[in-house]
């Protein structure tokens, strides 16, 4: 079974923020302690980083979920909860990530570069964080924010000088064993390779990797054989290698047409990659240098081919060598070529600098200055109108409110005040008793608008509650007068009663004696 995986499907998420601690100090001679809640931990990162020991994504194929830890709860007596530790995963040098519909994210080059896939969630504020002149001692604790989930496609690119591009059985693994201490499988059938092998080249003052990918055929560029699966592996290299087998079998085929076939298929390929390429401050693809190799000229038949079809060949332009992998005959010319035109093309791509390279981050979505923290839209909710409140503000601390503490809740009607929504939804037509949703998509947070609902924590009652929330109300004067009215007239019609009764004998005379 093949071990090299270049492509693979993760589903990463950051760490669980702690939930802040609700906790008042309770001391002998200290009957006023204040709040002691401390605050919550941190969650942590999924952290993606460039190891040069890791040269497969085999890993991410077997185990594709990955979590990092969580934050520590808060505690009473200021005791802060315990940050969760970052899962760091071990990457190949230049791996890809891209979304599932192919946008690009990062591309991580030199050992070293992070990239942080997944940010833990911020840890809940303790009560003690909470208080204020107005809101002494809070009676609640935000909640931990959770871990951001992302899916993530991973895709691996050989980083290698050179690569060797032909039809299978062209002799390229043949080729690169016989150049380098790379020890590919090769057999006498096509398709034999079925991964890229990468092997380095030393060649006196020369040292270069040299990348063998499976044989391409008719049709690669659209998905026909191995080619589009493994063609990005040579993306990032400087020379192009035609491997031309010189003395084929098959009556049909010369190393003209084969020539012609596969920078067919190159250019076909390279359409897509110039954007790409441009980017990484690398020449397009067909534009690149590139070198023709006449393989197994040790053959008869291979010797003869080669004198037939030079003259056509030398029209390309292209430096070309006849060599044997078999008998080593023309290899020390060509690694000396390929290092020299290696050289050229590494001085003309400018490197970057190091501190460019040492850390990717990605970057928060920044706001301007004017732009709104939210934005309400009308839309159709469960078969009626509703008001969709959409921002990071608002669906953040709806995700660190406990709905069952009321004092929680009218904190974060304060907080919502505080920053306009009420004074947007008026403005868009809102009325009492609508429906108001905050967030996106099925987990959104839904209730019922009320406007005339004053804010302030002057409205706070007994720890945990808020008294804007308790269905009470002050009498008036009137309703005063008139309940007493009632209940006078009730006592005078029991007064009255009990008077009958002692006139009817009902009652004994205590002054008579039986």
């Amino acid at each position: 079974m093949a071990t090299f995986i270049d492509r693979a499907v993760i589903h990463v998420t950051g760490g669980d923020g702690g939930d802040g601690a609700a906790s008042i100090r309770r001391e002998k001679f200290k009957p006023l302690g204040g709040p002691d809640g401390a605050d919550g931990g941190n969650g942590g990162d999924v952290i993606l980083e460039v190891d040069r020991n890791i040269t497969t994504l085999m890993d991410f194929h077997h185990l594709p979920h990955r979590r990092a830890e969580s934050g520590g709860f808060g505690k009473g007596d200021n005791r802060e909860g315990r940050n969760g530790e970052d899962l760091v995963l071990r990457i190949p040098d230049g791996t890809v990530l891209k979304t599932r519909d192919g946008e690009l994210i990062a591309d991580l080059v030199g050992v070293g570069t992070r990239f942080v896939a997944a940010r833990g969630g911020k840890g809940g504020l303790g009560n003690t964080s909470l208080a204020s002149a107005k809101r002494k001692a809070p009676g609640f604790a935000l909640l931990g924010e959770p871990g951001e989930e992302r899916t993530l496609v991973l895709e691996l690119k050989s980083i290698a000088d050179v690569a060797l591009v032909g039809y299978p059985s062209a002799g390229k693994s043949s080729l690169i064993a016989a150049m380098s201490s790379a020890r590919p499988k090769i057999a006498d059938y096509p398709f034999t390779t079925l991964q890229p092998n990468l092997g380095v080249v030393q060649e006196q003052q020369f040292r270069f990797t040299m990348a063998d990918v499976p044989g391409l055929i008719p049709g690669a560029s659209e998905g026909k054989g191995l080619g589009l699966a493994f063609l990005r592996h040579i993306e990032r290299c400087h020379v192009l290698v035609h491997v031309l087998d010189a003395a084929s079998m098959e009556s049909d085929r010369n190393p003209v047409d084969d020539f012609r076939t596969i920078e067919n298929e190159l250019r076909q390929y390279a359409a897509s990659l110039d954007k790409e390429s441009a980017v990484e401050g690398m020449p397009p693809l067909m534009e690149r240098p590139g070198v023709i190799v006449l393989n197994k000229t040790d053959l008869p038949d291979g010797v003869d081919m080669s004198e037939m079809v030079m003259g056509e060949l030398e029209k390309t332009g292209m430096p070309i060598f006849q060599v044997s992998a078999v008998s080593h005959k023309g290899l020390r010319e060509l690694a000396l070529a390929l290092g020299s035109m290696v050289e050229k093309a590494r001085a003309a791509v400018p490197e970057p600098e190091d501190e460019e390279r040492e850390v990717v981050t990605l970057k928060p979505r920044m706001r301007g200055r004017k732009e709104k923290d939210f934005t309400i839209e009308k839309e159709q909710y469960a078969g009626h109108y509703a008001f969709r409140i959409v921002g990071d503000k608002p669906e953040r601390w709806v995700r660190q409110t406990q709905f069952s503490n009321d004092e929680a809740v009218g904190f974060l009607a304060d907080r919502l005040n505080n920053l306009g929504v009420e004074d947007e939804l008026f403005k868009v037509g809102a009325k009492a008793g609508d429906t108001v949703v905050i967030g996106p998509g099925e987990d959104a947070i839904v209730f019922d608008w009320e406007p005339t609902m004053l804010g302030g924590a002057e409205h706070l009652g007994a720890r945990g509650t808020d008294l804007r929330f308790e269905e009470s109300s002050r009498p008036t004067r009137a309703e005063k007068r008139e309940v007493k009215r009632v209940r006078t007239q009730e006592r005078l019609g029991r007064i009255a009663a009990m008077d009958e009764e002692r006139r009817s004998g009902k009652w004994a005379d205590p002054s008579k004696d039986d």
